[in-house]
Order: C-alpha cells, then structure tokens, then sequence
C-alpha cells in the first residue's frame, strides 16, 4: 500500500492530476469481538475486504492498514480540485453504501457501518506520512459528526487540531499546581426566596488567554483523560468550602453542588477517593450533592448504583442533571438512588413560548413529584419564567434572574444581601 502511494503521488505531481486517500474505520468493532468473538470479527473483515475491492475500478488499491482500519486509494482523478473531490466523494459515498448492507455473521444478520475520512493529493507535494494522517484526522471528524458518514481534510481541520493539541498542553500546565483554577459558585434559590446553597461551576484563568469558560475545555479535558485531576480539585475545593461554611450560623445549612462526569464516576476508586477528600477537609457530607448528567446511564449502569450506594450511605446527595436532554430510561432513573432531578436551561429558556418545552417542564415536576424526588429549575431568567415554574408545582431555581455564577468573596456578598 506504502509503495503503490508514493507511486501515485510521484505520477500524480508529474501529471498535473489529482488522487485522494480514503481511510475506513469500522464503527463499533471492537463491540463485535468482544460479543461474538474475534472469528466472527475476521469473517466480518474478510466480507468487509471483498465489498471494497467490488466498489472500486481495478485500477485502484485497497489496503487493510490493520485491525478495522482500511485503505483505499484513487488514482487519476481529475486535475481541477473540485471534480477530484467529487469524484471521490462518489466513491466514498458508493463505498458507505455497500458496507451498510447487513452482514451474515454466525448464522445471524448483523449492521456494521463506516467513518471514512478522505484527502486529496498531487497538488501540493505531500508526503506518504502527512497524507495517512491528514485521512486519519479526516476520518476522525467522520466519527465525531455521529459515525457512519464521510468527511475531507482541509486545512481549518488542521488549525483545528493545532489549537487543541495548544489547548491541552495549556490546561495540563494549569493543572500542575491549580492556581490557574477558579471555583465559582452560582446560587440555588427556593419558592420563599431563601438561598439553599450552590453549584461550584468551574473556570480556567489562563495567562495568556484570559478567562477560558467549561464549554471551552471540559470537552477536552473529557477527551484527554484531563478530568479526573480536574474533577479531583473540584471536589477538594468545593468540599474545603462546605467544611468553612459549616463553621458559621448563616451558611451552615447550605449545600454545595458538584458535577461528576461519567469518566470519573467509572473509576475504580473514586468512591474511596470522596471518602478520603470528605476526611481531609472536614466537609460535611450531608451538605455534599453531586451532579451527575444522563451520559452516565450508557455504561456499566449497575457498576454506579453500587458506588451511588455506597456514598449515599455516607450521607451525600445525587442529583441528575440536564435530564431529558440524553439518555432518558425511566427504568433506570426508578433504580437510581437520586434526591433531586434538574430541568435543563433548553426547556426552561422557551417554557412560555413553546408549548413542547412547557410540556416538558410539567412532565418533568410530575415525575419528580411521583418519585418523590426534589425538582430544580436551571436557567431561570424571567420572573415570568418563575411564575410559570411555580404553578406547575417547581419550587426552586437556578440562574441569571437570582445570580450568575461569581467568586466565593462574591457570594458572601450576595449571602448577606439576599439570603
């Protein structure tokens, strides 16, 4: 494959011609093996292997890279950048096509679908290397834009992943010591207008790049592994400041909100890991809730209710954040040990002008209610929004109408002025 590439890319920029690269990642391989075995997963190559050499003219070469990565190159496309890409593409989509027909696989029928990235090459002088990892990177957007699709390199992809590969060395050099980390703290108001605590809400005060806000660097550090030693400073700092809390009258009673990815709550000693913090900072776990999104209901679900049990044991609260918004199962939510459910900003933002999130909302309280679990409402903007809350029988709120997330110095301000 290596050899028949350099060929084409030495003809190709001799004729002034086009080629392009397609790399093929089958979608959930590994998932396969580990069912049905790795003989099934080969017989599933091999088919795999015959339906590409079918879908492409005898002229072109298709490789198996290695493991459910696939190989194929286009020679003699056209010279003008476009056609080329449009010829390719056809391919590709013709290629997306063949594999998605089902497979007969130990005597079952069996889906398997592709990612595919494609480059072109011949006019710029690239490399063997640059163009497996320009197809790579290509192939990779394929996966993140939902699997079973095609995408092209071009060169925002690179700058892309040049600013990431930045990003991540900026934010692992932050976590080294956690001076460039901030806790912020956004209130939790209920119906009588009485502040029952916080959630502590993450910010990165980066030298160079000024304030870097979650939605910029949580997908990140979810990515890279980074979210364990983040979420372990979280968890720290947040409980260092339930255990001050604790020794005045005023905030004694407040409780702080933690958000727990589903990395994290998947560690194997992260229930050890909340006992020692909880030991070493004197916070009391009564006053502790820790937020968990639906992302943790895709994997292993009966592995966290063991660790929610155990750290409800211990006192500490569950709440389920931005419910309705991913992997809603009722069955699951009846088996959860939760205390408390999280309308998501999206419903609350348009609850008085759509009636699908006005429904929702209501639908949401109803079940809480039924379950006899506590409902917040996030994003609460409006006192009309409130109002609307209120007569659906949601009794506490979260957002910009009552406080948006400031500094601990902040808060005692706001404490002494509104709650």
């Amino acid at each position: 494959m290596l050899e028949q590439l350099k060929k084409a890319l030495q003809i190709n920029t001799r004729r002034r011609q086009l080629g392009a690269l397609l790399f093929i990642d089958l979608d959930n391989f590994k998932t396969l093996n580990d069912t049905l075995g790795h003989d099934v997963g080969d017989v599933l190559l091999q088919q795999v292997a015959q339906r590409l050499v079918a879908n492409v003219r005898e002229a072109d070469t298709v490789a198996r890279l290695g493991g459910d990565e696939f190989v194929v190159i286009l020679d003699d496309l056209d010279k003008h950048q476009l056609k080329a890409a449009s010829q390719a593409d056809a391919v590709g989509q013709k290629i997306l096509t063949a594999l998605n027909v089902p497979y007969q696989l130990a005597g079952r029928e069996h889906r398997s679908s592709p990612s595919i990235g494609i480059t072109l090459f011949g006019a710029q002088g690239e490399g063997v290397d640059d163009l497996l990892k320009q197809a790579d990177l290509a192939m990779y957007q394929a996966k993140a834009a939902g699997r079973n699709t095609l995408r092209f390199f071009d060169v925002g992809m690179q700058s892309e992943v040049d600013h990431r590969v930045a990003l991540e060395s900026d934010l692992r050099d932050g976590l080294q010591g956690g001076e460039e980390l901030l806790l912020h703290f956004q209130p939790i108001v209920r119906v009588d207008g009485r502040v029952t605590g916080a959630e502590a809400l993450v910010r990165w005060q980066q030298p160079q790049r000024g304030l870097v806000m979650p939605e910029d660097f949580i997908p990140l550090a979810e990515s890279t592994g980074l979210i364990l030693p983040l979420g372990r400073w979280v968890l720290n700092t947040a409980c260092e400041q339930l255990a001050v809390w604790g020794t005045r009258a005023e905030t004694a009673q407040l409780t702080i909100a933690v958000n727990v990815s589903a990395r994290e709550l998947r560690e194997p000693d992260f229930v050890a890991q909340v006992k020692r913090t909880l030991g070493q900072t004197g916070a009391n776990p009564n006053r502790l809730r820790l937020e968990l999104t639906e992302s943790v209901l895709a994997h292993k679900v009966e592995d966290i209710i063991v660790k929610m049990a155990e750290l409800k044991a211990l006192g500490i609260c569950f709440s389920l954040d931005d419910f309705g918004t991913g992997y809603s199962s009722l069955s699951y939510l009846k088996q959860l040990p939760l205390d408390l459910l999280k309308i998501d900003r999206s419903f609350v933002h348009d609850v008085l002008t759509d009636p699908n999130d006005a429904a929702i909302a209501r639908t949401i309280i109803a079940l809480g209610q039924t379950l006899g679990l506590s409902v917040v409402a996030e994003g609460v903007e409006t006192e009309d929004q409130r109002t609307f809350l209120m007569n659906s029988g949601c009794f506490a709120y979260q957002g910009y109408l009552f406080g948006e997330p400031m500094s601990i110095d902040q808060f005692d301000v706001f404490m002494r002025t509104f709650g």
